[in-house]
């Protein structure tokens, strides 16, 4: 039956107008609204269409271009997003392809919690992300390896000075990269060993 209500907030055609509020707004607030728009509408009842028209609509790229945002609440809608957006098998493969360095750059290093300072909600966010971007994809895993990703990972896992959630996330995406056998014997050549990617 015809969509009515609040219905049509919910409809695939409402996508183009929510990427265009992401390409042309300035505005922080705006655009995280518009991003947690799109993450919710990619995890609900007609999220198999959403992913694949977002797709079609080429709003990956303008996705992707938003985690360069300083604005911490944008760049955790949109991580969020592109993970919801990333259950679609394609969307997975370009996201892996495109975002990953992207991805990594907010992560925090040894140097500094985070490029621009991201909040525990944010990081765990992007975690999770790359998490989901990686899972049943070697090739994405291999990405993250090309990223330098790695010592990002395993200093956010053992480091005293990130949140509990932060470290358990960073782990469960080492866990997943360790599981990929065919990528051990290159993360070894690069000096990691098994240990790198265990749970403490």
């Amino acid at each position: 039956s015809p969509a009515t209500g609040f219905e049509l907030l919910y409809q695939p055609d409402v996508v183009r107008l929510y990427l265009s509020i992401l390409t042309e707004s300035q505005n922080f607030n705006t655009l995280e609204a518009a991003a947690g728009a799109l993450q919710n509408l990619s995890a609900g009842n007609w999220s198999t269409y959403i992913r694949a028209t977002v797709r079609k609509e080429r709003g990956l790229p303008v996705l992707v271009e938003l985690l360069q945002s300083d604005s911490d609440k944008v760049v955790r809608a949109v991580s969020i997003a592109l993970r919801n957006l990333s259950m679609d098998r394609r969307n997975k493969d370009l996201i892996g392809s495109y975002a990953m360095g992207e991805l990594v750059r907010n992560l925090p290093s040894r140097q500094q919690r985070s490029a621009k300072n991201l909040e525990e909600d944010t990081v765990v966010a992007v975690l999770n992300t790359i998490h989901e971007i990686i899972t049943d994809s070697s090739e994405n895993a291999k990405s993250l390896i090309q990223t330098q990703g790695i010592q990002k990972l395993v200093a956010i896992s053992k480091s005293s000075s990130q949140s509990a959630r932060e470290t358990k996330a960073a782990s469960h995406v080492l866990q997943m990269i360790w599981s990929y056998k065919e990528l051990r014997s290159a993360l070894q050549k690069e000096g990691w060993n098994k240990s790198h990617f265990q749970v403490n």
